[in-house]
C-alpha cells in the first residue's frame, strides 16, 4: 500500500497530463528500404522512412521535434526517472501498462519513446503489442502494410516491419497491422519469445518499449510480462478506480515496476490537454 501511495503522490506532484488516443490521421509518405543518415553516424538501411503530418501529431497529442514545451519538459522528467531506475539494473526492455481502458497508455508510450530517443545516448524501438486494439500506427498516421502481428504469424521478418518516423532521430516503430485472434497465447508462446529474443539480439544497446493491452481487460499483458524486464503503470484521474489499481498491482507483482504515472490530472499545466 505504501508503495502505491508514494507512486501516486509522486505522479501528482510531477503533474503529468496525457489524454487517450485521437482520431486516425492522414497517411503520409513512406519510402521503403532507403539509407537514412542521421547525426552521430547512425544509419538506417533496411528500415523504412516515414514522414508524419505535424498537424496530425499535434491533434493526437504526440510530442513534436521542436523546442521545449510544458509537455516535453514533463516527459523529460519522466524519462530521467525511468532511465535511472532501468540503468540501476541494466534493464533494456520496458512494458507500458494500465489497469483499464482509455487511460492514455498508448499516447504516453509514444511520447516517452520520443523523449528517450531525444537523449543521444540511446536509440529506441517502440513495439505495438496491444494486439487487441493496435493504435501506434494509426496515431502516427501510418498505413501499416506489414506489422508485428505478421511477424508473430511467421509471415514477415522484423526488418520488413520497422519504420523510422522522420524528425525523430534514433526512434524506430514496430507497429501492428490489425487485431489478432489468440493474441495472449501467441505472445506467451514460442512466437512471442522468439520476437523478444530477436529484438534483444538484433539491438543489444537499444531500449525496447512494449505497449501492452490493459491488464484488467485481457490476459495478454500478464502472458507477455515474464519476457520483459520492467514496467511502467499508467493510471487516469477520475477513471482508474482504487480497487482496479490494487488488483492490477497485485497481478503484476512479479514484474519490477519503475514507476506510476498519473494521467488526465485536473491540476495539469495549462496549454496541454
Amino acid at each position: 500500500m505504501d508503495r502505491i501511495r508514494q507512486a501516486l503522490d509522486l505522479a501528482r506532484e510531477e503533474r503529468h497530463r496525457f489524454t487517450a488516443e485521437g482520431s486516425a490521421p492522414e497517411q503520409r509518405r513512406v519510402e521503403a528500404h532507403l539509407p537514412v543518415h542521421l547525426a552521430g553516424g547512425l544509419t538506417y538501411t533496411q528500415t523504412r522512412m516515414f514522414i508524419p503530418d505535424p498537424a496530425r501529431l499535434e491533434a493526437n497529442r504526440i510530442l513534436s521535434a521542436g523546442g521545449p514545451t510544458p509537455a516535453s519538459e514533463a516527459f523529460r522528467m519522466l524519462r530521467t526517472q525511468v532511465l535511472q531506475r532501468m540503468n540501476e539494473h541494466g534493464w533494456r526492455s520496458l512494458a507500458i501498462l494500465s489497469p483499464g481502458e482509455n487511460d492514455g497508455k498508448t499516447t504516453l508510450a509514444i511520447n516517452l519513446a520520443i523523449s528517450l530517443a531525444a537523449d543521444r545516448h540511446h536509440t529506441v524501438l517502440l513495439a505495438d503489442c496491444d494486439l487487441r486494439r493496435p493504435a501506434i500506427g494509426t496515431l502516427f498516421g501510418l498505413d501499416v502494410s506489414q506489422g508485428l502481428d505478421d511477424v508473430l504469424r511467421g509471415d514477415a521478418d522484423v526488418s520488413q516491419c520497422l519504420v523510422h518516423p522522420q524528425a525523430f532521430e534514433r526512434l524506430v516503430l514496430l507497429p501492428a497491422r490489425g487485431p489478432m485472434t489468440n493474441s495472449s497465447e501467441v505472445l506467451a508462446g514460442p512466437p512471442g519469445r522468439a520476437l523478444v529474443a530477436d529484438l534483444r539480439a538484433r539491438y543489444p544497446d537499444r531500449l525496447v518499449i512494449f505497449d501492452l493491452p490493459p491488464v484488467l481487460a485481457a490476459d495478454d499483458a500478464l502472458a507477455f510480462l515474464p519476457l520483459v524486464e520492467c514496467a511502467l503503470v499508467v493510471i487516469a484521474e477520475r477513471s482508474t478506480r482504487r480497487d482496479g489499481l490494487l488488483r492490477c498491482m497485485e497481478l503484476v507483482r512479479n514484474t519490477p515496476i519503475v514507476g506510476t504515472v498519473l494521467n488526465k490530472a485536473a491540476d495539469a499545466p495549462a496549454g496541454y490537454g
